[in-house]
């Protein structure tokens, strides 16, 4: 069985699963067919190289992180003072939005 990109058609690797023997594209970090976890040659490689890096100003601190003011945006604010994803500067935590007062009816 070969696989194909979805994307540009190019054929890509295989391997098999360890667990179900079923084929898999390469590169593969859980089996299509049965979930297991799968480890390369070099033992548990390939399970590492898919984690989430430190980014270039060490280890994420999550707990002391500034998220965009935008309201919108899903980015956070790095060293520089600007969201890393959408670019915009830090205004402060955003506002909450007002819920509209309900109208109340006027007693005669």
């Amino acid at each position: 069985m070969s696989f194909e990109c979805p994307h540009c058609g190019e054929i890509l690797g295989e391997m098999t699963c360890q667990a179900c023997q079923r084929s898999l594209p390469e590169g593969s970090r859980y089996c299509n067919w049965c979930g297991e976890e799968l480890v390369d040659d070099a033992g548990d490689q390939a399970a590492r190289e898919g984690a989430p890096a430190d980014d270039d100003e060490g280890p994420v601190d999550f707990a002391s992180r500034k998220l965009c003011s935008d309201g919108t945006c899903i980015g956070v604010i790095g060293p520089d003072g600007r969201c890393k994803e959408c670019g915009k500067p830090y205004t402060g935590e955003p506002e909450p939005e007002e819920e509209p007062e309900e109208e109340k009816e006027e007693e005669h």
